[in-house]
């Protein structure tokens, strides 16, 4: 719209100074007013057709030179014209539709006996400035297209860099982690097995501690492993359900609970809520006493999801814990959303994290239709 008004508002300014220097003149007639403006007129569309645009044009200016023996400043619609037409790239039409309309003013003026040497030659200079300007034009926005191009080009190679290096430094930090942590985890678990298998053999009592070594060199040993999957894929491993059923095969009573129209989400969106219950759920083990009982609720909202993770462990409000790394990271996680995030004691104990996740509705629709919800069970 804003377009076509410039276009529009061109073809009055023009047709205004046609028909100014026309009454200033040696006048006009009404018939000459109508050709002058209807030529004017027609560089409202310029955009949309501008061969037509200089044909039409150029006949209704020819038609009102021939009629009305104008001055130079009649010819001021076709040399727009042809500058238009030029700058779209039909220099060679704009040219020779000029040097038709030239040699009909110099005919015109020799028939008339005018001598008017100087307005022709006026005039063949405004059309070449025409035709030069628009050529120069239509060159100069093409330049800056393909530098706007090359420009959007360097971009994506940077992020396209930038992803692969942060790619190759995960697949590092993963055989780091698999060459050194993984085998002293795994002599670790070894032996307290062994341990424990001689203690039973021998019908001895399994001390506690040992027990716990096992289990837990176990459940490192899995952890080590999930985090060496999701630094070699960045794909979460599972879906909330999927954490919920491994909390409760750890012995935690913890629940799920999912409102409003479940649907697949942004892969960034998807991977944040999972990491956001992963990390709920293992405070729970290690800080509220394993057998808390705890809640977690998704929401769907048209325009977000929030994500709360509650328990009834031991956490008091009157001596708030110091942020770990756990939570610093979920919080960074959600701030990369543009998300929220509360974490902190409840009031009445336990402890409790709520974020909510903007996620635009074209996003959601995008997402890949065949991905299980986060509340599902895989």
């Amino acid at each position: 719209m804003r377009t076509y008004a410039a276009d529009a508002a061109l073809a009055v300014v023009i047709g205004t100074v046609v028909i100014l220097g026309a009454a200033l003149g040696d006048g006009a007639t009404p018939v000459g007013y109508a050709l002058m403006a209807a030529a004017a007129a027609t560089l409202a569309a310029y955009r949309r057709a501008p061969r037509l645009v200089l044909l039409v044009s150029t006949a209704l200016t020819t038609a009102y030179v021939l009629y009305a023996h104008p001055g130079p400043l009649a010819a001021l619609p076709v040399i727009a014209a042809v500058h238009t037409a030029s700058r779209k790239g039909h220099r060679a039409l704009g040219a020779a539709v000029a040097g038709g309309f030239l040699a009909v003013y110099v005919t015109r003026d020799a028939l008339a006996a005018d001598g008017a040497t100087g307005r022709a030659m006026l005039l063949a200079g405004w059309f070449l400035c025409a035709v030069v300007t628009g050529v120069a034009d239509k060159n100069w926005q093409a330049y800056l297209h393909q530098t706007e191009q090359r420009a959007l080009e360097a971009e994506r190679t940077r992020e396209e860099a930038a992803l692969r290096r942060a790619g190759e430094e995960r697949l590092r930090i993963a055989r780091e982690l698999h060459d050194s942590l993984t085998h002293s985890i795994s002599i670790v678990k070894l032996q307290a097995g062994v341990a424990v298998h001689l203690a039973r053999k021998r019908g001895e009592e399994i001390p506690d501690a040992l027990l716990a070594i096992q289990e837990a060199s176990g459940e490192a040993m899995r952890e080590l492993r999930a985090t060496l999957d999701v630094l070699r894929t960045d794909e979460p491993t599972g879906t909330p359900a999927l954490l919920v059923e491994r909390a409760r095969s750890a012995g935690i009573p913890v629940t799920l609970t999912a409102t409003g129209r479940e649907r697949a989400l942004p892969p960034q969106l998807d991977r944040t809520v999972y990491r956001i219950v992963q990390e709920a759920l293992t405070n729970v083990a290690r800080h509220a006493g394993g057998a808390a009982r705890t809640e977690v609720r998704l929401a769907y909202g048209e325009s977000e999801v929030t994500v709360e993770v509650t328990d009834e462990g031991t956490a008091d409000p009157a001596r708030p814990a110091a942020e770990g790394t756990g939570l610093t990271g979920m919080r960074e996680r959600v701030t990369a959303t543009g998300g929220a995030l509360t974490a902190g004691p409840r009031a009445g104990g336990g402890f409790a994290i709520r974020a909510v996740l903007p996620v635009e509705p074209a996003e959601a629709d995008g997402a890949a239709a065949d991905r299980t919800p986060l509340g599902a069970a895989p």
